[in-house]
């Protein structure tokens, strides 16, 4: 059995982890849906490697082109001991630190899926034209989904000030610690509805936590959940009958 689970044609996932909730749903996603393609109970070879989040909150605060390159340089540790463990697959469930993707020095030989990608050529897929972007001040912010949404031709609106503020506010105190509210739930829906009557007709989860606060049957948009979406493009690239 040992043998047939490690099948030099069944790669291994590498889950290169960031925020303990998002790594964690990722995971949960992979062990649950792997048993659509190889049966009962049954998922490719799963390994992971996380830095202390409060390592890369360091950098991410300075700014600049200089903590990106610090971020960057905790996730090429990771990525170096996925690879060096037998990883094919690597999948990072945190968008934020998308932004120091490219600072990482990557191997021909292993497939590194970028979330903010996958999630647009799901949405081009669906035919979204213009997406609303929840997500960290970081995120919502930056080039991660501008990039990926513009080379897609899909348009993107993220939340206003004040709306990125509280929405940040709850990703970093309470999702990445395990606290889904009420309360959060009511504020993101009262946003999502905004950014619908903006035009948007669908919306990204952007924050890999928020899949645990908000689902399909609370949105008033269409929800396009980056941290599943991700996983199940590390299975499809993962197991031999893809």
């Amino acid at each position: 059995m040992i043998q047939e689970l490690n099948k030099e044609d069944r790669k291994i996932i590498g889950i290169l982890a960031c925020s303990a909730e998002g790594a964690a749903l990722a995971y949960r996603t992979i062990c649950l849906e792997g048993q659509n393609y190889l049966g009962e109970h049954m998922h490719p070879e799963v390994i992971l490697h996380g830095h202390a989040l409060g390592l890369y909150m360091i950098p991410i605060r300075e700014g600049g082109e200089e903590g990106w390159r610090e971020v960057g340089a905790l996730m090429q540790d990771s990525y170096e001991r996925l690879v060096s463990a037998g990883a094919k697959v690597i999948i990072c469930p945190d968008n934020t630190i998308h932004q120091a993707y490219d600072h990482v020095q990557q191997k021909a030989s292993v497939q590194w899926l970028h979330i903010a990608r996958v999630v647009a050529a799901e949405a081009s897929r669906q035919g979204y034209k213009r997406l609303a972007v929840l997500g960290t001040r970081y995120l919502m912010e930056g080039p991660v989904y501008a990039e990926a949404l513009k080379a897609a031709s899909i348009d993107r609106q993220i939340p206003n000030e004040t709306e990125r503020v509280e929405i940040n506010r709850i990703i970093f105190e309470e999702l990445v610690n395990g606290i889904f509210s009420s309360e959060a739930r009511t504020y993101f829906v009262a946003v999502i509805n905004r950014l619908k009557e903006l035009g948007c007709d669908a919306v990204v989860l952007g924050c890999t936590e928020i899949p645990l606060l908000i689902g399909e049957a609370d949105s008033p948009l269409p929800v396009l959940d980056s941290t599943r979406l991700l996983a199940r493009a590390a299975l499809l690239n993962s197991c031999p009958c893809s």
